[in-house]
């Protein structure tokens, strides 16, 4: 809060005045303090609810420049040149020399107060032609000054601003009357709702500031990126640059049949239980398929083919239709595969995706519902395990990390498989 002691005598003031006001200004110099501090002090009593009331008012002041108090305090120009002048005369060189000579000669040769003997010996030479002057800008000055600016006509308060040593500023002040809940004491408010507070129940015998929604928040320094997405950008840039085509993953849902038949993954298999999956209420089924394509996998799934000898089960539309939230971007790698398939003639592509996947597991300290899965698909023909491995190297290469071993390993659904282990230097 602003000064308490400014706080406390504004508010005496106004007990002491019954129902009149105080105005801010006159409360300053009564004071003896500046202005701004009286207004803090408004303001500052404000926040505090309906202690007070306060009106703005404007209104116009004359003060004088740094020019002006000095000629308020020494003198006019032109008055100190007319008293630097001896009975005798003095050079116009000598006279010349003196700050304040070149704007005091001209004032006082128009105030005829002295005169000019160009024919003199020496050079011309300046005399008085009055024996005493009366000083008004001076005067006119000491009075802006004391606060007597309407003493002054509008004449000379515009010759005097033409001349730069006065000017006429608008003033905001206040006029302070008492508020409906006014009082001579200041309480605190508080600015926060703690927890200690909501649990004693202490809150309800507070007073609360109220909020200004029209306030700015203090700005940030900067903004930072978060880690998963610096790790998203590094690895999305080094696929780029090998050449890899991004793969469209903005679809969350997906079907049973892209997310698991379609990768001929059997449809009683565990990982499609619900304590695995999150199956969707509704939309609960999905309606449009490649009916061509589905009857394809329905038959490697039932029957075998393409050097499968299949699972040899009734393979059920109605469990492919199910809606499920991905749990792998793989699904999008079997449309993708799809659609390149449906071209008349093949070309070698190399597709890439990083994105959010979901699984129904226990959260806790090291797990969530959904994590990030990076994968990639490179088809193209005569490709071998050799070609995959020199892929992964080239990877891990771009992002700093050399030293690789690959070991080969067993996984149901790739065939072959294999693990990939690094060393890192650290540092």
């Amino acid at each position: 809060m602003a000064d308490n002691s400014v706080s406390e005598q504004l508010l005496q003031r106004l007990q002491d005045g019954g129902s009149k006001g105080v105005d801010s200004l006159e409360l300053a110099a009564l004071l003896g303090v500046e202005h701004q501090q009286v207004v803090g002090a408004v303001k500052s009593l404000q926040c505090l609810g309906q202690i007070i009331e306060a009106e703005q008012r404007s209104s116009k002041k004359w003060e004088l420049s740094s020019e002006g108090e000095e000629i308020a305090r020494e003198g006019s120009h032109e008055a100190r040149v007319f008293h630097s002048l001896p009975k005798e005369g003095l050079l116009q060189s000598e006279l010349m020399k003196q700050p304040i000579a070149k704007v005091g000669f001209s004032k006082a040769m128009s105030n005829k107060w002295v005169r000019v003997d160009k024919a003199a010996e020496g050079g011309p030479r300046i005399y008085r032609v009055v024996d005493s002057i009366e000083d008004a800008v001076k005067e006119k000055l000491q009075l802006i000054l004391k606060g007597k600016a309407d003493d002054v006509n509008e004449k000379d308060k515009n010759e005097l601003k033409k001349r730069k040593l006065v000017n006429e500023v608008t003033v905001k002040s206040y006029w302070v009357t008492k508020g409906s809940g006014f009082s001579t004491s200041i309480t605190k408010q508080e600015t926060d709702l703690t927890p200690e507070m909501i649990a004693s129940g202490s809150w309800r015998e507070k007073q609360f500031k109220g909020y200004n929604f029209n306030a700015l928040g203090v700005m940030p320094e900067c903004g930072h990126l978060h880690p998963l997405l610096k790790v998203r950008t590094q690895f999305r840039q080094i696929f780029l640059e090998m050449g890899f085509t991004e793969m469209p993953t903005n679809n969350f849902i997906e079907s049973s049949f892209w997310n698991f038949d379609a990768l001929f993954q059997p449809q009683q298999h565990p990982a499609r239980d619900q304590h695995d999956t999150f199956f969707l209420q509704d939309p609960a089924l999905a309606t449009e398929f490649p009916m061509e394509y589905l009857e394809k996998v329905k038959k490697v799934h039932s029957e075998g083919g393409y050097g499968s000898q299949g699972y040899k089960y009734d393979w059920s539309i109605h469990e492919a239709q199910k809606n499920i939230l991905r749990t792998h971007t793989t699904a999008v790698s079997a449309r993708m595969l799809y659609k390149l398939a449906q071209q008349k003639e093949f070309s070698p592509v190399k597709y890439f995706s990083i994105d959010r996947v979901f699984r129904n597991e226990t959260l806790d300290a090291t797990h969530l519902a959904e994590f990030h899965q990076i994968e990639g698909v490179v088809a193209d023909r005569g490709l071998t395990l050799g070609n995959l491995m020199g892929v992964l190297k080239e990877f891990f290469h771009k992002l700093g990390i050399t030293k690789l071993r690959f070991k080969p390993a067993y996984n149901p659904y790739t065939e072959p498989s294999m693990e990939v282990f690094s060393y890192h230097e650290g540092g």
